[in-house]
């Protein structure tokens, strides 16, 4: 759509090269570039930013990621060529703490409508470890306690040291979806009764998932499992399972010796079958693990992007994949 017609702010270009910028090119979900499009265009930080723009944007959208199947998000930088596609762009979708890059870009953008997702819904922190205790509430009503800040305005929009991760639980991912429909709606209110709809859909679908993995992981013999980086600490509260990630938030960070000795005894102690790896991220750490304890090793797939390796190709798709994953892994019956 490109509301606004306009030229690179001079602040922005001076930004390029302040930041550092990379050579990195986007990567779009047709050939043209955002702002040169008749629809409303958005960039998206990521895969499960883009998911949501494209689920709820549907035919009036037009959608360009950030970051290339295949990279691993963490460690995107921005081109000169996205800092012009962010600032011709009608709104931006990203996470706030999860792509530094991102945030600094997004920041300098002075053209689009920027939509934080980690102001959608409440953040935790989490460490190596998270979660192990059930969710106390039902499945409607834990739904209706997260968006209880939204009317109270009681949010806290410190982020820093939080999780980012939230698309992996699927009812926080809910309701980040709820929120960009609100937001499309208001930046383009022409087409705010398809975006409504579209909305609902998604919601509909994420809820689905939610019980599936509620009824999958309902019996199962362990609840501890082993990742490479702490991605899944939403995903464990939610379903009463424990995280014990090798790395913390940083998948690229090396674990302590202490640290590898200390999971050796966690999954001795209960009874953990499987380490698992992602896609994006090297196996190395998580195999050496395995051998060490004699465990397998599976995907456990944190959906930061969809490739040709990935078990599925959309969101829903690699996210039921994980439930398989964890279920084996678990001895769910």
């Amino acid at each position: 759509m490109n509301v606004r017609r306009r030229h690179i702010s001079a602040v922005a270009l001076t930004a390029v090269t302040a930041l550092g910028l990379g050579t990195l090119t986007a990567c779009s979900s047709d050939s043209a570039a955002a702002g040169n499009t008749d629809r409303f265009d958005v960039v998206a930080s990521f895969y499960p930013m883009a998911f949501l723009a494209e689920r709820i944007g549907g035919e009036h959208v037009h959608v360009t990621s950030l970051t290339q199947p295949g990279q691993e998000p963490h460690d995107l930088e921005i081109s000169a060529r996205q800092m012009g596609e962010l600032e011709e762009a009608d709104a931006a979708l990203y996470l706030k703490g999860l792509q530094p890059a991102v945030d600094k870009a997004v920041g300098l953008a002075e053209g689009p409508t920027k939509i934080d997702a980690a102001e959608l819904t409440t953040l935790e922190t989490h460490g190596t470890e998270a979660g192990g205790h059930e969710d106390e509430h039902g499945d409607e009503h834990a739904h209706e306690d997260e968006h209880a800040h939204e009317d109270e305005h009681d949010h806290d929009h410190d982020h820093e040291g939080a999780d980012p991760h939230v698309w992996l639980d699927p009812v926080k991912y809910a309701e980040v979806a709820e929120g960009v429909g609100k937001a499309f709606q208001k930046a383009d209110p022409d087409h705010a009764a398809d975006y409504r709809a579209n909305t609902a859909a998604l919601v509909k679908d994420l809820k689905a998932l939610d019980g599936r993995f509620r009824t999958g992981l309902a019996n199962r013999t362990s609840d501890v499992f082993v990742t490479t980086h702490a991605a899944f600490g939403y995903l464990a509260e939610r379903y009463g399972l424990t995280e014990e990630a090798i790395s913390g938030l940083d998948p690229e960070s090396e674990p302590s010796g202490a640290r590898m000795k200390e999971l050796q005894e966690i999954a001795k102690a209960d009874g953990v079958t499987t380490v698992f790896y992602e896609t994006l991220v090297s196996d190395r750490t998580a195999k050496t693990l395995a051998a060490d304890v004699g465990l397998k090793t599976d995907v456990l797939d944190p959906v930061e992007g969809i490739t040709d390796h990935s078990r599925g190709e959309d969101y829903l798709q690699v996210m039921d994949a994980n439930l398989t994953a964890l279920r084996t892994a678990l001895g769910a019956r």
